[in-house]
């Protein structure tokens, strides 16, 4: 046993029927005056929040897939406009992520390109964070990330002002998800437990909640997949993806989140697409005695099992897994994106530039 810490400050309302308390929640927590920020999708409820919970003050619905600059501005001023003491983000991680850098500079009075770019501090003082997604993948509601974008650039930023308050996770906020985002919400879900699991930064605790989220999105994904009413499936990937984004809050993610980045942004893949797409080619790279227990643990023979498992789910699902399927690749910019990106060094096996061509060579 090596010496570790670990620090959870999130209070997390999980179950279903749970959003249904979001009025009692903000009376607990002592929040009086909140913005709720979602997608297009959420917007007529989140105009229907506005119009019967007195707490909700106003609403932004115009969050993009990838999370624009721009929407968090506007969600800011929302914010400073109503001296609201809170942001609401429901949604997946866009809307999330949106809300908690919406939330980080609503007290401050420099430009929000400039806490973008880390040019100046984030204000010490944030407004209160409640997350509540209603896709079972981002695990955004535990972390203190935040991924937003500036026209075409695209940053992830860690930082503790991010961290929400609480979370309310309800599973049959996903029950509407459709059977595609339903397999890349999920399979984000899988690379975060596997990567905060063989992550160089891995302790006691996060392994134990990362063993446990592969072991429930194994037994439910398909189920939810082929059936998104099935609300037993529902619940069992909540779950899991809530365990996931424990278990790399603290470790970080690895290769598999530093390939996507460049998939997602030079070849417009899906965040958890783009995820999958080399993480079964992951798990044999990194396989190991860990990676072998973790196997044992959620009912697998092994190693290869376990990337067969993910092939065939990325399969079922239609998800891109060749890079024949992207288009016009630029190898050397692919592979040259992927090593240098800061995520690649938390991997346990180093992986340079050569050692990744010949990864996506086999993925042609």
């Amino acid at each position: 046993m090596t010496d570790f810490t670990y620090y959870q400050p999130v209070k997390i309302y999980f179950g279903c029927g749970r959003f249904k308390e979001l009025e009692g929640v903000l009376r607990e927590l002592g929040l009086k005056k909140c913005v709720v920020v979602c997608g297009k999708h959420f917007a007529p409820e989140a105009k229907r929040l506005a119009e019967n919970i007195d707490a909700v003050c106003a609403y932004y619905g115009e969050v993009e897939q990838n999370p624009q600059l721009s929407g968090i501005i506007e969600t800011a001023r929302l914010a400073k406009e109503n001296n609201a003491d809170a942001v609401i983000g429901i949604g997946g991680g866009s809307s999330i992520d949106t809300a908690k850098f919406a939330a980080a500079i609503a007290k401050g009075n420099d430009e929000a390109l400039s806490y973008y770019r880390g040019t100046v501090p984030f204000p010490k003082e944030r407004l209160a964070i409640i997350a509540v997604p209603t896709t079972a993948g981002t695990g955004s509601e535990v972390t203190q990330v935040s991924v937003v974008s500036n026209g075409t650039e695209k940053r992830t930023i860690n930082n503790p002002v991010f961290m929400p308050t609480a979370a309310i996770v309800d599973p049959e906020l996903s029950a509407s998800v459709p059977p595609r985002t339903t397999m890349n919400t999920g399979l984000d879900a899988m690379a975060h437990a596997l990567e905060g699991y063989w992550s160089r930064n891995h302790q006691p605790i996060s392994d134990l909640m990362a063993i446990e989220s592969v072991r429930l999105i194994l037994e439910n994904l398909e189920k939810a997949f082929a059936d998104g009413s099935n609300m037993d499936a529902r619940s069992g990937m909540a779950y899991a993806a809530l365990l996931g984004g424990l278990s790399f809050a603290l470790p970080k993610t690895a290769a598999s989140h530093a390939c996507s980045y460049p998939l997602s942004e030079d070849y417009h893949l899906p965040h958890g697409e783009a995820c999958a797409f080399t993480l079964d080619s992951l798990v044999k790279i990194n396989a190991d005695d860990r990676l072998e227990y973790l196997c044992r643990r959620v009912g697998l023979s092994g190693t290869d099992e376990l990337a067969e498992k993910i092939a065939e789910l990325k399969k079922l699902a239609g998800l891109r897994s060749r890079l024949s399927q992207l288009g016009d690749v630029d190898m050397d910019k692919l592979v040259h994106d992927c090593a240098v990106h800061p995520l690649m060094n938390n991997n346990p096996v180093k992986l340079d530039e050569n050692t990744l061509r010949e990864m996506f060579e086999a993925l042609r």
